[in-house]
């Protein structure tokens, strides 16, 4: 027989205390744009509102967000040192590091970054699961220079 916490754990004796919670993630869509029936901002949920954020910690700069000067990969920074192999090796490690550090919601699976010497464009490909779930999704997106 089980020890009995409280009077009130009678009823509990014999269920399981242990629940589960599933956690939905949402975020706004950064493309701004109105559903024409309610009139909001449409969003995103789940593994796109995730798949998003990762996006924009790639495409942020450091000193881009007031009050948050580390935050961001600040992979543009690196665009104009793609001549020296160790830089590539640079851009994973500051690639891995932000998304440890600004992303929990996820565990990062596998990280591919190619370089484009002549083009000053980085391809990156990240695979990730979302905590919680076993839904693995993958990320590619491209950073380039605007000039």
């Amino acid at each position: 027989m089980a020890k009995l916490l409280s009077t009130e754990d009678k009823q509990a004796q014999g269920a399981s205390l242990i629940t589960s919670r599933q956690r939905l993630y949402s975020d706004v869509d950064l493309s701004l744009e109105a559903n024409p029936n309610t009139g909001d901002v449409y969003k995103k949920t789940d593994a796109a509102a995730v798949k998003q954020a990762i996006k924009n910690l790639l495409q942020t700069n450091r000193f881009e967000k007031p009050f948050r000067p580390d935050f961001g990969a600040d992979l543009r920074g690196l665009l104009f040192e793609l001549a020296d192999t160790d830089t590539s090796d640079e851009l994973e490690e500051q690639i891995r590091g932000s998304i440890l550090r600004y992303e929990p919601r996820v565990n990062l699976i596998k990280l591919d970054v190619n370089t484009s010497l002549d083009q000053n464009r980085l391809d990156v490909r990240i695979e990730f699961s979302i905590i919680n779930t076993d839904q693995n999704i993958t990320l590619e997106t491209t950073v380039s220079r605007l000039r």
